[in-house]
């Protein structure tokens, strides 16, 4: 069990830290168009603050075993607060990284709470018993 949350935790921190240097090259255009009209804060700044978190957060999962309890949790809040914004862009309709139907951006609601309970289950919140992993 310790290899599969060890292997879920390194997985779910390097695709994070990829997502978030996608938000600050490469992608910018696409997560500027998932940042909802109601949003409060401008576009881009928008896209480069989470991109910086989300690397913060994916880097921390790696390299900071003795802390992923807490940044399993951190993870898995993040995941949560940007939820709004993914119902946002089924709500509005937005096209965004291949989410072209409303089908797809259904779809794509559903797999925030796997995001949540993965982040969760990596920063090792269901362990059997009370002992702790180190």
């Amino acid at each position: 069990m310790s290899f599969l949350r060890t292997a879920a935790r390194i997985t779910l921190g390097l695709a994070m830290v990829g997502a978030g240097v996608g938000h600050l090259t490469t992608q910018r255009q696409e997560f500027q168009a998932q940042v909802p009209d109601w949003f409060p804060l401008d576009e881009d700044l928008t896209v480069l603050g989470s991109g910086v978190v989300e690397i913060a957060l994916g880097a921390s999962f790696v390299v900071l075993p003795r802390r992923k309890r807490l940044v399993g949790a951190l993870l898995a809040a993040f995941f949560v607060v940007i939820f709004p914004g993914n119902v946002a862009q089924y709500v509005e309709g937005t096209d965004a990284f291949g989410l072209d139907t409303d089908r797809k951006r259904l779809l794509r609601l559903f797999f925030q709470p796997v995001l949540v309970l993965w982040a969760l289950y990596g920063g090792g919140w269901f362990r059997r018993g009370g002992r702790r992993e180190t």
